[in-house]
């Protein structure tokens, strides 16, 4: 089984989101800007670099009660983002996409602000995303990266239609349904212990194992239980995060 580090995963779809963020936009004329924040609100538990659209209304990243599609199966169980890019890039319903974060040259988690200043690494992120007639609506995930399946996020969230108008939400943890939640870091993308501070000999994975495939469908994230290597310090309550989105122009 071929294992790499999250961080080398996401640096591999780093050329491909460059190109993107310079073509993602319709062939509607841009005619609205937003500044979107993500901020995480947990003790311990660190996000993959989120994936924000935004899209017209009928396209849905995900769906409670629903099965998680490939893409966001692949953030969740893996970490991997370069599926969901490649849907969002190749949709004539997304108007634009960001995963880079403002100022920064490369992704990176968004990490508790108790392991911030120790990892270097922001708790906070900001986006800078167009919106042309149409497209009033904005969706982002990010994996919960100590978790088996978890993941956090917002589907279809209504843009402010004046400038300097701005909506603030707060994220839920969900769960995909489609991989058994052991808590063992042998099956949990390897940057967790790091991120977490809680050391582990267990080389971690982000390939999904079939042995692991739980069927089900997208859930509210019954939290962390303290099972084989997680601990209280991976749980959280809700929210997990907030997102906030302000019509900059």
């Amino acid at each position: 089984m071929q294992r790499r580090t999250l961080f080398a995963a996401v640096v591999t779809v780093v050329t491909a989101a460059v190109l993107f963020g310079a073509s993602a936009a319709s062939a509607d004329a841009p005619v609205a800007t937003y500044e979107v924040t993500v901020t995480n609100l947990t003790a311990g538990q660190s996000f993959t670099p989120p994936v924000v659209a935004t899209h017209r209304a009928s396209i849905d990243l995900f769906e409670v009660g629903s099965p998680a599609s490939f893409e966001v199966q692949e953030i969740a169980e893996n970490g991997r983002l370069d599926p969901m890019l490649s849907l969002v890039q190749g949709s004539k319903h997304v108007n634009d996409s960001a995963f880079v974060a403002d100022g920064s040259a490369m992704p990176a988690p968004v990490v508790p602000a108790s392991r911030s200043e120790a990892l270097g690494l922001p708790s906070s992120q900001t986006f800078t995303l167009k919106s042309a007639t149409g497209a009033k609506y904005l969706s982002w995930v990010s994996m919960l990266i100590c978790t088996n399946d978890g993941f956090t996020g917002v589907d279809s969230l209504r843009l402010p239609n004046d400038v300097g108008e701005s909506v603030t939400v707060g994220t839920q943890g969900y769960d995909t349904g489609s991989e058994i939640n052991t808590e063992d870091f042998a099956d949990i993308v390897p940057p967790c212990p790091l991120l977490s501070g809680v050391m582990s000999i267990d080389m971690g994975t982000d390939v999904t194992d079939p042995a692991l495939a739980e069927g089900g469908v997208i859930h509210h994230h019954p939290g962390v239980a303290g099972g084989v290597d997680l601990t209280a310090i991976h749980d959280w309550t809700n929210p997990v995060a907030t997102l906030r989105v302000e019509r900059v122009g």
